[in-house]
Parts: C-alpha cells; structure tokens; sequence
C-alpha cells in the first residue's frame, strides 16, 4: 500500500434496544467479526444509552478505529445509536442483521424496521452517513458490505489529512482549470497556493545535491540502457528531490498530499525540461501531480488512488479515433461502436508501469515552438511516451462549479490493445455510449477536458464515496434505453 494513503483499520459498534435482548446483537456481533476474519476491531461495548455510545466511541478510538460499522443487532436505540455519529469523526457505516440465526420469539431483532428509524434519526440530526445499497443481511453478506466500505473510507480518511499543493497561477488559456477552491475547504481538503518562482527558488538550492546521482541510478534503471535521453536525468533527478523535499517541509498538519504544477510554457525556458517523467514517477508512489495547476483533477486522482489502491493517471479526453483505425484494428475485435471510442493523451505523465514500451521522449508540440530550430530537442526532454496498457479503466472527475458546488462523472470502460500511432502517454478508450456521454454530460454539464483514469472497475466505491461527499449531481455514461434529460427524444 502507498504511504501516501492511509491505512483503514475498521471497527464494529453494535447496538441494542432495551426491550430487546443485548445477547443478541452481541451474537451477531461475533458472527460478523468471524466472517470478516482478521483486521475487523470488534468494541466490546453493546449500546443501549447515550453513556454506553460515549463509551463505545472512546474504546474504538483508543483501539486505533478510524472507519467504523454501527451494526443494529436488533431494532436499536435511536437516539444512541445516532449520536456515536457525532462522536466519531472519521467515516461511519450504518448495518442491520438479517433474521434466520435463531427463532422468531426470542431471537427475533427486528433490526430491518430499526434501521428505518435509524435513518430518519440520522437525518434529524444532520449527521453524515454510509448506509450501502443492501444494509440489511447475514453475517457473511455484512462482511462483504464491510470490505466494500474499506475503500471508501480509505478515501474519506485521505482527504480529511490531504493538502493539495500548487504551483504557478492557473493557465489564463486553460480557464478549465480555474475552479474556486472554497468547494475543497468545505471537504476539508487543504490547498497551498505558491509561485512558479519559488519552485525556481527551491530548484536552483537543490543544485549539486548530494543525492541526485542515486537518483539518477534510479531513473536510469527504469528507463533501460537505450534511453536516448539520458542526458537529461541530472535536472530531472534534481526536480524530484525539489518536490519530495517541499511535500515534506510544507504539509505541515497533514498526512498526505497532491501536487497541481504548472508545466508549460515558461517552464520549460526556466527549468530546462518538461517535468512529465517526474510527476509519471510520483504518480506510481501514489502521490499525484496534475497538470496545468489543475487542483479537481489532483483531487480526483488522489480519490482513486484511495479507492483502487493503485496507480492513477490524468489525462485529456484527446481526440477522435480515425475511422481508418477503427477499421484496422478495433472493428471486429471489440463489441464497440466507432463513436464510443476517443483517445485519451496527455505529454507524458503516466506512470511506465502502466504503459507498453515506456521509454523517454519529448514534448513535439513544445518543440516546435520553443526550440524549432535545434535538430534534436533540448528543454523539451522529460516526457514518458507509450501506449496505454490494455484493460478494465474508470474514467471520473470531481469538479466545483463557479458557484462553489461539486459535481462528478463516473464511466466504466476499457483501454483498448492498440497502437495509437501518436505521441505522449496515449491509448484508445472505450465507453459505452461514449457518444451520448460526451454531449449530455460532459459538454451540457460544462465538465474541463481533464479526467482522471483509474485502472479497473471502480465505480461503483467512486460513486458511494461522492455521495458520502454529499455530491448531489453525480453522472454516468446512460444506457440508449435511458435517456439524458436534456436529450432530444425525437433525434
């Protein structure tokens, strides 16, 4: 697991009415923690009142407890049971025990009417939280809603100890990435705004670093002996020791963090390099360095690294794939429609672990306008180019609106095994209704042309995490059978 996440260590508080028997809810209690199996905190404190709840929560936080399970073992106590949400700070899930481990006199809870109340007690209060899609079941169907929550509360957790850290203004010609940052504070999320000048500062004090060649050692032993590129890993080796050594100094209360960095076009002048491979290379430790100061998207990514446990990427939503391409290498091989598919690029700044044939490159666009006259590129070295690998992706954004409320987008589809005859770090999605998606989500909802892409199906736990968020426009990639409601049902 990345150090940049944290560890989820979960527990479970059961509850019981007082004209229900305590024995019960503490049987399933331990029938719960039995099906689980190791990792699952079982707090030895049945609540009946509000001084067993302050209790409880006192016991979880000491054992270590920072994602924690209610589990109504009978009807439960409304107003105790509703409070430990108050107490606890961290995410809280709400269960309930299915009938069928004993008789229906005595051993009847009637925790599936219970939650109901629990439910609206919890509205009543205003207190945050999870009840999964099938709250009520046996000790076994809980603990997979037990291990399904773990992922989400990974999230929340990061993002309550997050600090995003910027660098540079956000483009002027990419106002996509301009998003008030007030929706980030309401998260809880920190955000430290700085210049590209102190970046320059705090590279130039890293020169002669004793540590840079060790660095370099790395690099090159990624990158392989045929790196035509090489040249360039003394100021890449010196870039990432700047960015490792300011995360450390400047995250301050904070466990975690993310980067959103200005990457062109004066960087490249003043820094003598693009700085795709080193954000590529931080991204594979799971801290995120999104590009063009694009704050949501450092967010979204740092989201799915929680969610997956694993490597994310940002990237544009890039172009179209030519028809002729289609033909060749798409058309007959995969169930897909030529207009659900795109390519989705950016420079080079996804991890070569998630690439075939990663190999260092440099920016052709950047090229030609800074340095069109050099037969071999110079500041513009520094990128990680490849086709993506193939395989199962979640492409999703979180995104503040110019009125500070937050939106998101969550589609499931695939990389597709392909050559995309192109340049950057590139690969050939596809989506279902792929089409329909762009124009009714991603164009009406005024959604930027940067998305973050998690590898394998993940959003289902992305999904549950927003609505944990209290994100009340969450969109998906429809079916044909159910229409957007802005589309024309007549077209």
């Amino acid at each position: 697991m990345f150090a940049n996440i944290p560890t989820v260590k979960p527990g479970v508080i059961a509850v019981s009415r007082s004209c229900f028997p305590a024995a019960l809810s503490e049987r399933r209690r331990a029938a719960l923690v039995s099906a689980y199996g190791e990792g699952l905190y079982e707090c030895p404190v049945i609540v009946e009142n509000e001084l067993d709840a302050q209790k409880a929560v006192e016991d979880v936080k000491a054992a270590g407890v920072n994602a924690l399970v209610v589990l109504l073992g009978n009807f439960g106590p409304e107003t105790p049971e509703t409070l430990i949400a108050d107490w606890f700070t961290g995410p809280i899930m709400y269960v309930a025990a299915a009938e069928g481990d004993g008789d229906l006199h005595d051993g009847r809870g009637d925790a599936y009417c219970g939650l109901l109340n629990c439910s609206y007690n919890l509205g009543l209060r205003g207190a945050k939280a999870y009840i999964p899609e099938a709250p009520v079941g046996t000790a076994e169907e809980l603990a997979q809603r037990v291990q399904e929550f773990v992922p989400i509360a990974r999230a929340i957790v990061g993002l309550q100890g997050l600090k995003i850290i910027a660098f540079g203004p956000r483009p002027d010609d990419f106002l996509a990435c301009n998003a008030p940052i007030k929706a980030l504070y309401d998260l809880g999320v920190a955000v430290e705004e700085n210049s590209e000048l102190d970046l320059l500062v705090a590279y130039n004090k890293h020169a002669g670093d004793e540590r840079i060649p060790a660095k370099m050692a790395e690099m090159a032993a990624e990158l392989g002996p045929d790196n035509p590129y090489a040249g360039i890993l003394p100021r890449l080796a010196q870039y990432e020791l700047t960015l490792e050594d300011w995360a450390e100094a400047h995250k301050g209360t904070r466990q975690y963090v993310a980067f959103a960095n200005k990457c062109w076009p004066a960087f490249q002048t003043e820094f003598k390099f693009v700085p795709c491979y080193v954000n590529s290379r931080l991204a594979a430790r799971g801290i995120p360095v999104a590009c063009e100061v694009d704050i949501y998207g450092a967010l979204s990514e740092y989201i799915g690294v929680c969610v997956s446990g694993s490597t994310t990427t940002l990237l544009d939503i890039n172009n179209t794939v030519p028809a002729s391409m289609y033909e060749k290498s798409i058309r007959g091989k995969y169930e897909v429609r030529l207009p659900e598919t795109f390519m989705g690029f950016h420079c080079g700044n996804t991890s070569c672990q998630l690439l075939k044939d990663p190999h260092m490159g440099y920016q052709l666009i950047m090229k030609r306008d800074l340095e069109p006259e050099l037969p071999e590129p110079d500041i513009t070295r520094g990128t990680m180019e490849g086709n993506i690998k193939p395989g199962p992706i979640t492409f999703y954004r979180l995104q503040s609106t110019a009125d500070t409320r937050l939106k998101a987008y969550i589609a499931q589809g695939q990389v597709l095994d392909m050559d995309c005859e192109s340049f950057g770090s590139i690969g050939a999605f596809a989506i279902p209704e792929m089409d329909r998606f762009y124009r009714h989500v991603l164009l009406a909802k005024r959604y930027p042309h940067h998305g973050a892409v998690a590898f394998g199906h993940h959003g289902k736990a992305l999904f549950e995490v927003f609505k944990y968020l209290g994100v009340a426009d969450i969109a998906y990639n429809q079916p044909r059978s159910l229409p957007y409601p802005d589309e024309n049902p007549f077209a």
